[in-house]
């Protein structure tokens, strides 16, 4: 980290807010957050910022501050922010050292099977940020692109044949490409091809990060880990579960996606991608079956067939995530799964938002 400030798009979301957290205790001192607060995920700072933080507007820019340190937070669209500094319309956003892209319309698996155009506008939102820093390369650092398993072939995930999935699986110069996972996972695949532009053409540091299924107590509810916690924590019997439930995913902790985030960054410039997972596909019945342990009681588990959900098998090979990047998970899926179950139960006793920076 140096004295210049960072970006971080899409910061009000959950990823952005753990990502924020991080990078105030890693010594930042200036932290700057474009969001629209257009999907339910995204909080506005005020909710996850303690009472310590003085707020001050300054024209369009929300600055809180605190111990010397500031977060600028400017409520707005990311498509129309970088176009308009791309062409020189605005000058709001000033040079920055390090910048984390994570601005993109992201939930559930019902938002990604029920409205794939909406979701299809992150191809805008990518377009536009990285035609900015094409314009404005001395302007930045070094970028993450956060990316996702989701960019991988699903012909790879099937209840038949199921892969542990590796980087060069998704091959832009071999000619072949397979079908990622609906219009996230496309946009997710062509956000790594810009990312690889950025650098072969512009020489861009550009690394690009493949988290698989991160999961924390202040994540939003449509995900799946936090709202069957939730109905672990209440003592719901049965437990309901979309499908049947063998479905498996590779289950990291936020914190541990966060920390390989800045691995990745120190070890990956030309754009390419990296996985961030344990390697261990855990099924959601599974998944279930140790939260109830943790709780220390028995339940049933009830599927509910008529609900979308997803591929069949996800996980990651993290070879070059230990060999190449030096990174491993620290929080194992009990101790991030206790930490959910209190943030379920911090819920039911009225907590909206079970995080906050101090």
């Amino acid at each position: 980290m140096n004295e210049k400030p960072v970006l971080v798009t899409g910061g009000c979301g959950f990823v952005g807010r753990h990502l924020t957290k991080s990078l105030l205790e890693r010594g930042v001192r200036e932290i700057w957050i474009v969001d629209n607060l257009a999907i339910e995920s995204g909080r506005p700072p005020q909710e996850w910022l303690s009472q310590e933080w003085r707020r001050e507007m300054h024209g369009d820019a929300e600055y809180f501050m605190s111990g010397g340190r500031s977060i600028v937070f400017l409520k707005a669209d990311a498509i129309a922010l970088f176009r308009a500094e791309s062409s020189g319309e605005s000058r709001i956003l000033p040079d920055f050292g390090d910048v984390f892209h994570l601005a993109s319309i992201v939930g559930g698996r019902a938002l990604i099977d029920g409205d794939p155009l909406l979701v299809a506008t992150d191809l805008g939102i990518d377009a536009a940020f990285f035609l900015w820093i094409s314009r404005f390369p001395n302007k930045v650092e070094r970028v993450m692109y956060a990316s996702s398993s989701a960019a991988y072939p699903t012909c790879l995930q099937g209840q038949r044949g199921a892969v542990a999935l590796k980087e060069d699986m998704i091959d832009f110069s071999g000619g072949m490409l397979g079908t990622p996972d609906m219009t996230y996972g496309w946009s997710k695949l062509t956000g790594e091809y810009l990312s690889r532009l950025a650098h072969e053409k512009y020489g861009i540091h550009v690394s690009c990060v493949r988290p698989f299924s991160g999961f924390g107590e202040d994540q939003d509810l449509t995900y799946p880990t936090p709202s069957i916690a939730l109905r672990v924590a209440r003592g719901d019997d049965p437990v309901e579960v979309w499908g049947t439930g063998e479905q498996a995913r590779d289950f990291v902790y936020i914190d541990d996606c966060v920390e390989a985030f800045f691995a990745i960054m120190d070890n990956v410039n030309d754009g390419g991608g990296v996985n961030i997972g344990t390697g261990i596909a855990t099924s959601f019945n599974d998944l279930i079956k140790q939260m109830l342990a943790i709780e220390g009681r028995n339940a049933e588990i009830r599927p509910l067939s008529d609900k979308p959900v997803g591929v069949s098998t996800r996980y990651a090979d993290t070879t070059l995530l230990h060999k190449h990047v030096g990174w491993k998970p620290s929080i194992t899926l009990e101790e991030g799964l206790k930490k959910v179950l209190e943030g379920g139960k911090q819920r039911l006793k009225g907590t909206v938002l079970p995080f906050q920076i101090p």
